[in-house]
């Protein structure tokens, strides 16, 4: 299979995850195939729904590559939905226009969590049937991330039946049954291994866990009901994809720069940062042995061009000097926002931030 792809002419974005030196700090962003792109608009409206949109082979190709088209990015990110995961347990995920994800039936119980078992990966073939079509798609040009949200963060919204506010009801069921808590993210934690390793087998080159909601616990319930299961998810991942290639692994949690030294545990290669978080501090404490990956505040893509470029440098610096011994791995750094791009951000300014990050980048390693 893997001799159908094309081979990778712009492995910077592999090479800073697996802490080898670069020529300049690649950039990729979260969500960056999305609604702040009025082609991805056109092509949504065109399939009919988010779903329709994510569940169409064609039509998620397009979107992913869409971004690339208009900007220099060093990666690809599948377009998808974290929760197709729990959609494909039976769990009815449906998006109404304007607003978050809905389940029909949410995991209240004994008798619902009971009954939860790690999906038939069949159900999910629309996406693995995507990561194939994107990276022939690529034809090479940037690596193509895979991901998956954690086990903690889809309880979230198992449990809840959508988004949440205050997280009442999934931590009422924390504190009052971990029990059930804990046997949720144990069949999550084994669903989440066997779909990121499904999608290396169909041509992931990098696979990252977006921990949205960790950094909604307390301390202690982080790492009981949040890390444990990243790291049970890790354990059982696949560490070659389909060209015999290293596929790195990113942990993402949002709010968890708190915990970093025990992140910086974690079997990864790489950490994602929020914009809470200085990049020096982090780089400090998990020594060189995590890649660092962020972390502008998506915010300042609000501002103008000369004052994003202002930030952009205030965080490259922050990071401090790159490393620049290409016989040697060391601390390296990957742009990204400290969470996903808003759908109002003027795209025009998405093109300053990438040239900031390319152009300044370069000038650090001079």
């Amino acid at each position: 299979m893997s001799s159908s792809f094309a081979p990778l002419q712009n492995d910077t974005f592999l090479r800073a995850c697996l802490r080898q030196a670069t020529d300049y700090t690649p950039v990729w962003l979260m969500r960056q195939a999305g609604r702040y792109l009025p082609e991805y608009c056109a092509t949504r409206a065109q399939a009919g729904s988010f779903m329709g949109l994510a569940t169409n082979v064609d039509y998620a190709t397009e979107v992913t590559l869409q971004p690339l088209e208009r900007y220099p990015l060093d990666a690809a990110i599948l377009f998808s939905d974290i929760l197709t995961v729990p959609d494909a347990m039976g769990l009815g995920l449906s998006f109404a226009q304007g607003e978050g994800p809905r389940f029909a039936t949410a995991v209240r119980d004994e008798a619902t969590v009971a009954k939860l078992e790690v999906p038939d990966m069949d159900k999910l073939r629309y996406v693995f049937d995507a990561v194939t079509s994107i990276r022939k798609a690529l034809n090479g040009r940037v690596p193509l991330i895979g991901f998956s949200g954690s086990p903690w963060t889809l309880a979230c919204y198992m449990v809840e039946g959508g988004g949440s506010d205050d997280y009442r009801l999934v931590k009422s069921m924390l504190y009052s049954r971990p029990d059930l808590m804990h046997r949720i993210l144990q069949v999550n934690a084994d669903a989440v291994a066997t779909y990121l390793n499904t999608q290396i087998d169909a041509g992931a080159q990098a696979v990252m866990i977006f921990d949205s909601w960790g950094g909604v616990l307390a301390d202690g319930a982080f790492q009981e009901f949040s890390l444990a299961y990243t790291a049970r998810v890790l354990a059982g991942l696949k560490r070659k994809g389909v060209d015999g290639k290293v596929v790195p692994r990113i942990v993402f949690t949002k709010g968890g720069g708190l915990w970093l030294e025990e992140m910086g545990r974690l079997d990864c290669e790489v950490l994602g940062l929020d914009w809470t978080m200085n990049l020096g501090k982090a780089r400090a404490i998990v020594g060189g042995s995590k890649a660092l990956q962020g972390n502008i505040d998506p915010n300042v893509l609000f501002a103008p061009p000369a004052a994003i470029e202002a930030e952009v440098k205030k965080v490259l610096e922050s990071f401090g000097r790159p490393h620049t011994d290409k016989s040697a791995s060391g601390p390296t750094h990957i742009f990204n926002l400290g969470h996903g791009i808003s759908q109002y951000t003027p795209p025009d300014h998405v093109a300053a931030l990438v040239q900031a990050v390319h152009g300044h980048s370069r000038k650090l390693r001079e």
